[in-house]
């Protein structure tokens, strides 16, 4: 089979802008009219030569998720597997996370959102209101109450 050239030139730009998955380069594919056997041959290409690459682009994800928008494992895992990543991509981007990092974000977090909230006088409504915005960020609820009880003594 024949690889047109002139639309493997333009997945290879769409990867090399910013990393994909396997799953947005095949949608982009069949916007170009490109399905099948055709557009499986295409990503083998993109990925031999490195144009494509789930395990990077999931620790690219997972750590700048953290980092910048300061999601907790939960969201992001729950969005790697919603981009159909592979376990073991999804494995890598999960290791990316430091534990000392991930839990200093999550106290920051709550303290900053505390501050926030400062008008809030009755101690288990402010809790409550500080629970519900971690596990909103994706941190896992457990983590989150022991970070709160911590945090009041």
């Amino acid at each position: 089979m024949i690889i047109r050239k002139d639309v493997l030139v333009k997945a290879a730009n769409f990867c090399a802008y910013q990393e994909r998955t396997q799953a947005e380069v095949r949608e982009k594919l069949q916007k170009l009219g490109v399905e099948g056997d055709e557009a499986n041959e295409m990503i083998v290409y993109l990925i031999e030569e490195n144009y494509l690459n789930e395990g990077r682009f999931a620790k690219i994800f997972a750590g700048s998720k953290f980092r910048v928008k300061h999601w907790g494992r939960t969201k992001i895992l729950y969005e790697l597997k919603a981009r159909k990543l592979s376990e073991h991509s999804i494995r890598e981007g999960m290791a990316e996370i430091d534990e000392d990092e991930y839990i200093e974000t999550l106290c920051t977090l709550i303290e900053k959102k505390k501050r926030e909230l400062r008008a809030e006088k009755q101690p288990l409504v402010l809790r409550q209101k500080l629970a519900r915005y971690a596990m909103s960020k994706g941190f896992e609820g457990d983590l989150v109450w022991n970070i709160i009880n911590k945090l009041e003594k």
